[in-house]
């Protein structure tokens, strides 16, 4: 049983300290604002799209650092996930990449404000936000036999259309997306008809399939089958 004296002590001495320790947090948790916060890279492309992402309400639908309505996908490292190449298409014409399904509004934005708002996506998905969102299972299960290699050698000589869009979905010897399936020994399976057909309009040939209908040119159309017919299981 303590004394009056020395209970009075103990909770003034357990103040200071606990206050001692908080202020100490509260300094260090400050300090590590500016480089945690990413505010050195904050240009005025991303101010910009910071404003057209607050003036069309994006977080109605969208949440990005955990903030918003969850009835759209998570925004955070949506730059990470697709790409930005990716990411301009289907600004550009969600409803086009997705015909009959997608719920997202088509603003009708400019090159330079989707520019931009792919600019306030980099900026945030750079954020030092202490592992959240927790990073995304990338890489899906490669072919059987199939080494898993860094990204350049996994897609050296590919054509741009497969680097820029097609592996923010497919992966190939483990470097890629996880959307779609792996693309390892796909020239086996596929001829260059059937490959073309399925690349020149998806939904057409499956019905509610996850793959977009992407807005290729007949040259990429044709790099793209080319490049693929050449991915064989090896021996």
């Amino acid at each position: 049983m303590l004394s009056k004296s020395a209970a009075k002590a103990f909770f003034i001495g357990g103040t200071v300290i606990v206050s001692a320790v908080f202020v100490g947090l509260t300094v260090d948790t400050l300090s590590q604002v500016p480089a945690r916060s990413n505010a050195a890279e904050m240009t005025e492309a991303v101010k910009r799209g910071h404003d057209l992402w607050t003036d069309n309400n994006c977080m109605g639908c969208h949440t990005i650092l955990g903030e918003g309505a969850y009835y759209a996908p998570e925004l955070t490292k949506v730059v990470e996930r697709r790409g930005a190449a990716w990411m301009k298409v289907f600004i550009k014409d969600p409803q086009a990449m997705y015909p009959g399904r997608r719920k997202m509004v088509k603003y009708d934005f400019n090159d330079g404000e989707i520019d931009d708002l792919i600019a306030f996506f980099t900026w945030i998905g750079r954020i030092d936000a202490n592992g959240f969102p927790p990073k995304p299972d990338m890489v899906p299960g490669v072919a059987p036999g199939a080494a898993v290699v860094d990204a350049k050698t996994a897609h050296a000589g590919s054509p741009e259309t497969f680097t820029t869009l097609c592996v923010a979905c497919h992966a190939m010897a483990g470097s890629g997306g996880n959307v779609g399936p792996a693309l390892d020994g796909v020239g086996d399976r596929y001829d260059a008809k059937t490959l073309d057909t399925w690349l020149r309009d998806p939904p057409a040939v499956k019905p509610g399939t996850k793959m977009p209908k992407l807005p290729l040119t007949d040259a990429q159309r044709a790099a793209l089958v080319t490049y693929l017919l050449t991915k064989k299981a090896k021996n």
